[in-house]
């Protein structure tokens, strides 16, 4: 993720107007004397590490949300953890430097003070000494834009994976609409994932389903799907794979009762040949053949049965014929 960083503390005295801007934030009239004040900077407009970066326009719309927020440590979200608090934000270009798309490059910088205090004067010192240099914030936009497709990365519109290229284009979210600006952070180690823009959030959950999955397979040659898309997925293939299976048990079973009504009303024709004809047939048209042989023989009351077999029907025949059964 991307960092920002702690300017020179010392660019220049606290002036009037800034004192003014502080005490908007104290119980009391504070003097410069008792307040350390430093610069920053937020964040920008590049590419961080999660492929990601804020608009210019977004910058603009945090430079309001960020005045008059705390700083903390690591984003640990804590009263006892506050240590600083922004009172002035500004979006600066930098002249003769471009982001990685080749874009002017835009900043956000801010200025910060502590009050002065024995509790404080270790991170005073660290400031001053270059320990303490790295920052991130904590903020939350409404949606994240593809740099590919221009829908919300998050979405099921979107199957383009971020960090990879398409066409020789990067893809990347674009950061639009802040909402919200929480906090900014000391960060100890910024090459740890956490030690940079920490993003959030609000446009609403979309219900994947398969539609929009297999819609996307069909238009796309190559194509990129998020984990929950791949879960959905695969249980999606497990039911069909289950389904297949009942479907594949009934059918046969369809096919062996078929083939005993065509074995008896078309007693010319060899099993054989009967099996080859029932195989080759679709599951409609077995079912509604079986229904064609069902109904005739209920218009004739026929009933069927082998011929060699002693049924209630047989017993209709000469009850004192020992061979009835053998009666054709």
């Amino acid at each position: 993720m991307k960092t920002g960083l702690i300017l020179k503390s010392a660019e220049t005295l606290t002036t009037d107007d800034e004192m003014a801007l502080i005490n908007q934030y104290t119980r009391r009239q504070l003097s410069k004397d008792e307040v350390y004040v430093f610069s920053l900077i937020l964040c920008d407009n590049d590419i961080d590490r999660d492929f990601e970066r804020f608009t210019v326009e977004s910058l603009f719309a945090l430079e309001k949300l960020f005045v008059g927020k705390t700083g903390i440590f690591d984003h640990n979200m804590s009263a006892k953890n506050q240590t600083a608090r922004i009172f002035h934000c500004e979006v600066e270009a930098v002249e003769g430097k471009t982001t990685a798309t080749g874009d002017d490059y835009f900043r956000l910088k801010a200025k910060a003070y502590i009050p002065k205090s024995e509790s404080n004067a270790d991170i005073i010192l660290s400031l001053d000494s270059g320990i303490i240099k790295e920052v991130s914030v904590g903020c939350a936009v409404k949606s994240t834009v593809c740099s590919v497709c221009g829908n919300d990365v998050n979405s099921v519109s979107c199957t383009h994976r971020k960090g990879a290229e398409y066409n020789g284009k990067l893809c990347y979210g674009e950061m639009i609409e802040p909402l919200d600006a929480y906090e900014f952070s000391f960060v100890a180690v910024p090459a740890q994932k956490n030690a940079g823009v920490v993003k959030s959030y609000t446009h609403k959950k979309e219900k994947v389903t398969m539609k929009d999955i297999l819609s996307q397979i069909k238009k796309c040659k190559e194509l990129s799907l998020k984990a929950k898309d791949c879960e959905y997925l695969c249980d999606y293939i497990e039911q069909l794979e289950e389904d297949a299976k009942e479907g594949r048990e009934y059918r046969e079973s369809m096919k062996k009762t078929l083939l005993k009504y065509m074995s008896v009303h078309e007693n010319m024709v060899s099993v054989e040949v009967l099996k080859g004809i029932v195989d080759k047939l679709s599951t409609k048209e077995i079912r509604a053949l079986g229904a064609s042989y069902i109904e005739k023989e209920e218009i004739n009351n026929e009933k069927l049965e082998p011929q060699l077999n002693c049924s209630k029907s047989s017993k209709k025949r000469n009850k004192s014929d020992n061979n009835n059964q053998f009666t054709i």
